[in-house]
């Protein structure tokens, strides 16, 4: 019709144009792959890059109309993976399953707060509690039963910036929190910048920026090797993580850490920016680490009194580090003689000395000054004190997987004998090394082993290149049920780092993770994680579902996976076929793309919806 109409020349050229324009727009009208976010369906992946997308992109707030009648997800939005030759006859099952693209009709309903933490925001516990003088309120104090409602985005919310840039500038709209420039305006933490918060490497002690200040503590102990020896480190009262971030370019890895407190959003800030951070608190409670764990913590004026609550907060350090592990104190009382920091020093002088910790450096300087402790690497120091206080433990207290709503000890546990209790390989040597918890146990060095090898061709064959997914845009990891750490392992030269989570109800693999020059934490996941709303890229999980669902509600596990992981972030579950047809739909209710690979791996896309 339209080359008659040429050939006739009835028409005038501008005439033409028009019916091409009217005949497209009705084309892509009736279209229906149309999607407002083209970069959050999967459909869209296979055809462009995510990188592609311009990161001032906003992700959209719902109408008006969407909230008095949210539309049904599209019975297509589940998508099967078409390699046929791959899949064979696994997704049989999948072409007669009527059930498996239906969605549960789920009235959903909206939390209050876009940074809802349901374990830390608890009101109703925290009131009734009989003491706060030892950070009880700054602990976990989980509702029951688990919330149901889905976390709303902050106003003109945007596609996070990626990696590198992240470390140094966020949007100011993703993190809307402008409480901590102000507090901090002198020590430049984080300043605003149009739409933008930037960080200048600045805190508390870093009167020289953050880099003068690891390289001089790197020069004042050159033993310390930043990414060769030391390559695990704990950040206590982390601030905005620009310690830990800096670290990652000596091919250190730092769980930093802070409490949910005044200084606002601190953790947030961090996890925004890219940088490995948890919600936690030296309180009453052990830190969900094993014991022996890291190979440096360090502390620059993290407001924790070491020396309070009978010096347990300093045990739950002394627990934590790797027998040789040293402490890096930047603090007041180090440098500093007024009569209040001359009575901290003298009663952290005697309580390191009772726990048997050496100073091997110590500065003093008008700026700033820190000195660095190191626990011993056998017990024999322990058992020549005179007076044994605080004792040794007995083998109950410091049992495995035991610090998981655990008091805090009043004790000192006995180290490791060797050759468990040596120091393992430099990096990145004891990323494959035998981990030295388990020199002693053949047939779980045998396991660690054959794990390793697993997860290297399924990481290769598979998650790379089979499932869709926009690696360039990956950068916050969790592995929900990391075991050995082996898919951590497989991702180690990609630019992205992995929280390994150890369920307490399984096997203790923590200390291996630890050992192999990674980070991890113990969690239960019947109860919400120490986190922000939209932290994670990805979330991982192999085979942990239907154990899980055995102890509580699946509808739970899934809200606050959605809770966790951000706008155009993924969920990959590797389970039975029984528990993904149960997981679709649920996925599907919360407005998430899914697809299927080879009837074993579920991955699901996160949208910018909330109800």
């Amino acid at each position: 019709m339209i080359k008659n109409i040429f050939q006739s020349r009835k028409l005038s050229g501008l005439c033409v144009l028009s019916i091409l324009l009217v005949s497209v727009t009705i084309l892509l009208l009736t279209n229906d792959t149309i999607d407002l976010f083209p970069y959050l369906s999967l459909s869209y992946l296979r055809r462009s890059s995510l990188s592609d997308i311009p990161t001032s992109t906003p992700i959209s707030s719902p109408t008006n109309d969407s909230l008095s009648s949210p539309r049904e997800p599209p019975v297509n939005q589940t998508r099967v993976d078409d390699h046929p030759s791959d899949q064979g006859l696994e997704l049989d099952w999948l072409k007669d399953d009527k059930e498996w693209n239906v969605s549960l009709k789920i009235d959903w309903r909206r939390c209050e707060s876009p940074d809802y933490i349901p374990c830390l925001d608890n009101t109703k516990a925290i009131k009734k509690l009989k003491s706060k003088r030892n950070m009880e309120h700054r602990e976990r104090h989980c509702p029951e039963p688990a919330p149901k409602c889905l976390v709303p985005l902050p106003q003109r919310y945007k596609v996070p910036l990626p990696w590198p840039q992240s470390r140094d500038m966020i949007w100011y709209d993703n993190v809307p929190h402008p409480k901590l420039v102000e507090y901090k305006k002198d020590q430049n933490w984080v300043r605003k910048s149009g739409p933008f918060f930037v960080f200048p490497g600045g805190g508390t002690q870093f009167k020289d920026g953050v880099i003068h200040y690891i390289n001089f503590i790197q020069k004042t102990l050159p033993v310390l090797e930043w990414g060769k020896k030391v390559r695990v480190v704990l950040d206590v009262g982390c601030g905005v993580a620009s310690f830990g971030g800096t670290l990652l370019d000596k091919n250190v890895i730092t769980m930093s850490f802070a409490p949910k407190d005044e200084h606002e959003a601190q953790i947030q800030f961090a996890l925004e920016r890219g940088i490995p951070a948890t919600l936690a608190v030296i309180g009453t409670q052990k830190l969900p680490f094993p014991d022996n764990a890291y190979d440096v913590i360090h502390c620059a004026r993290c407001r924790v009194h070491w020396h309070g609550y009978g010096g347990r907060p300093l045990l739950e350090l002394n627990r934590v580090l790797r027998p040789g592990g040293f402490f890096v104190w930047s603090a007041t009382p180090v440098y500093q003689h007024d009569e209040g920091h001359r009575n901290v020093w003298k009663t952290m002088e005697s309580l390191t000395t009772s726990m048997c910790w050496k100073v091997v450096a110590r500065t003093r300087f008008t700026k700033v000054g820190f000195v660095i402790y190191q626990k011993p690497n056998s017990d024999s120091c322990y058992e020549s004190r005179k007076n044994k206080d605080p004792p040794l433990c007995i083998e109950e207290e410091t049992k495995k997987n035991s610090s998981w709503y655990t008091p805090l000890l009043t004790c000192l546990p006995k180290l490791p004998v060797s050759p468990i209790g040596k120091w393992p390989s430099g990096w990145p040597e004891r990323l494959t090394d035998t981990p030295v918890s388990l020199l002693r146990e053949q047939r779980s060095e045998e396991s660690f082993r054959e794990d390793t090898k697993l997860w290297s061709g399924v990481m290769s064959n598979i998650y790379l290149y089979s499932l869709a997914i926009n690696w360039t845009r990956i950068h916050n990891v969790m592995d929900m049920n990391a075991g050995y750490g082996g898919f951590a392992t497989a991702l180690i030269n990609k630019p992205l780092w992995v929280m390994n989570v150890i369920p307490v109800e399984g096997e203790d693999t923590l200390s291996t993770i630890f050992d192999r020059g990674l980070i991890g934490i113990y969690h239960d996941w019947c109860e919400s994680f120490n986190t922000y709303p939209r932290s994670y890229d990805l979330l991982h999980s192999s085979f942990l579902l239907t154990s899980l669902s055995q102890r509580c509600d699946l509808m739970e596990v899934v809200v606050e996976i959605d809770r966790i992981v951000r706008p155009g972030g993924y969920l990959v579950v590797q389970d039975t076929v029984e528990m993904l047809k149960k997981l679709n739909p649920i996925l599907l209710s919360l407005r998430w793309s899914t697809n299927m690979y080879r009837g074993k791996f579920l991955v699901g896309l996160k949208s910018s919806w909330r109800p």
